[in-house]
């Protein structure tokens, strides 16, 4: 695939169960910066942090990485990697846009590979990742979002048909019928996600509280990757001491 991507982080100080997320140290950096150093080892494209505050700007210039300064108003991490692209990138250099969320301090930069492979179909639109639920309590858990995808025979790859809360396809009570727990990473072609964002919410994507559904419901083709492990996304207290240990190793 001849292609010129580009990783977007966007990230913001409001959190409701953890504030001032991007700056918590995490083995003497930001998370913001550990972030930003995982994209930068996977060495697919330049790496740019979308800050919706100064202060994360800031801690970005001071590690040495870039970052560009966005409306904190703006409704989404979409909303943020567009206005960041638009003010970068205005001659529409990079044809990929990878949106990396700033939470995943201990992501492997293989993952970031991986989720740019679907879109050398030129026929897929966005591309995104996703593992195997091995734990059973994450089946039923709404906090797990899970994708409707039938790998069988597709080497790892698949269109995702659906993303629910709930657990999809139905399991008919068997717990060796797998499900699929969604990764939220993903990889825009760059007209993929100017249409994205111009688009309204959609009636499911409300309904269901996930951004991604506003895409299938405007007909455009999703392709997700199978990988092996769900990276740790820090959204507790619990989380940041969970990154912390693995980090300090």
């Amino acid at each position: 695939m001849n292609a010129n991507p580009i990783i977007v982080i966007p990230a913001r100080m409001a959190a409701s169960r953890l504030p001032g997320k991007p700056l918590a140290d995490i083995a003497g950096l930001p998370m913001i910066v550990q972030v930003w150093r995982r994209a930068a080892e996977a060495d697919i494209g330049p790496v740019v942090v979308a800050a919706g505050e100064k202060e994360i700007l800031d801690a970005v210039l001071a590690a040495g990485g870039e970052a560009v300064l966005t409306d904190p108003g703006l409704p989404s991490g979409s909303d943020r990697i567009h206005q960041a692209l638009s003010r970068l990138d205005p001659d529409g250099r990079h044809d990929i846009v990878v949106n990396l969320q700033g939470d995943l301090p201990t992501l492997e930069a293989a993952a970031l590979v991986r989720v740019t492979e679907p879109l050398a179909d030129p026929a897929v639109d966005i591309a995104t990742l996703c593992a195997q639920i091995t734990e059973a309590e994450e089946r039923g858990n709404p906090n797990v979002v899970k994708i409707a995808a039938a790998f069988e025979g597709r080497a790892g790859r698949a269109r995702a048909l659906y993303f629910s809360r709930a657990p999809v396809p139905y399991d008919q009570g068997d717990a060796s019928l797998p499900l699929y727990h969604h990764i939220g990473i993903y990889a825009y072609r760059r007209a993929a996600l100017e249409r994205f964002v111009s688009l309204p919410p959609s009636p499911l994507e409300k309904r269901e509280k996930l951004e991604q559904l506003r895409a299938l419901e405007a007909g455009m083709h999703i392709e997700v990757a199978l990988v092996d492990t769900v990276p740790l996304g820090v959204d507790t207290p619990a989380d940041l001491e969970r990154a912390r240990a693995l980090l300090s190793r």
